[in-house]
Parts: C-alpha cells; sequence; structure tokens
C-alpha cells in the first residue's frame, strides 16, 4: 500500500496551472486544503483536486471578502 506524498505550494500551482501567489490566496481565503509542516505549507493533491470540484477555486467564492 503506497501513501499518496505531499506536495509544495509550487507544485499545486503548477498542477493548477496558477501562480504560487494564488495558491497562498486561497488557502487563506477560500480553505484551500494544507498543512502546515514546519515553516512550509504542504499538500495532497488528491485533497486539492476535491476542493477544486466542490467549487472552491470559482470565481465570487471569497468567503472572507470584506464587504463594504
Amino acid at each position: 500500500m503506497s501513501t499518496e506524498p505531499w506536495v509544495s505550494v509550487d507544485q499545486v500551482a503548477q498542477h493548477l496551472g496558477v501562480a504560487k501567489d494564488t495558491v497562498y490566496r486561497w488557502r487563506e481565503h477560500r480553505g484551500l486544503p494544507a498543512h502546515r509542516v514546519g515553516r512550509l505549507w504542504k499538500f495532497k493533491l488528491s485533497e486539492v483536486d476535491d476542493w477544486v470540484r466542490a467549487g472552491g477555486a470559482d470565481e465570487g467564492t471569497d468567503t472572507n471578502k470584506e464587504r463594504a
């Protein structure tokens, strides 16, 4: 039985075709599943894919947006 490897922000950005800053922003404001390992953020691509399929990356879903 093999376990899924933890991946870096760079790898998630490449997997999704977005900038690293976008990954950090989604983690902070939209709940992109991530796990802190020391000073680094690590991800499981299966969790990221499930989050995307559930609509987490859709425009207009920023749950922490300040309202004017």
